[in-house]
């Protein structure tokens, strides 16, 4: 399996190849524009927000849909 290395350049790509502005990039994630643009420029992006990003974009998991489901459990 292929090590997939969640930093700057690969958000960066990664948003353009999807072919979305920063704000939907980064929204979904908690994140403002101005943060993803910051991270995309080269600041750490912190290792919750890199598991997110993963989440959201590479696997495409709906955060919304899985809290929702999560609170109809409790």
């Amino acid at each position: 399996m292929k090590k997939i290395v969640i930093d700057n350049a690969f958000c960066l790509n990664l948003r353009k190849k999807l072919k979305i502005n920063q704000s939907k990039f980064w929204q979904p994630l908690g994140v403002t524009q101005s943060g993803g643009s910051r991270y995309e420029s080269g600041r750490t992006i912190p290792a919750p927000t890199r598991k997110l990003i993963y989440l959201v974009h590479v696997v495409g998991l709906d955060l919304n849909v899985a809290a929702q489901k999560q609170l109809a459990k409790v």
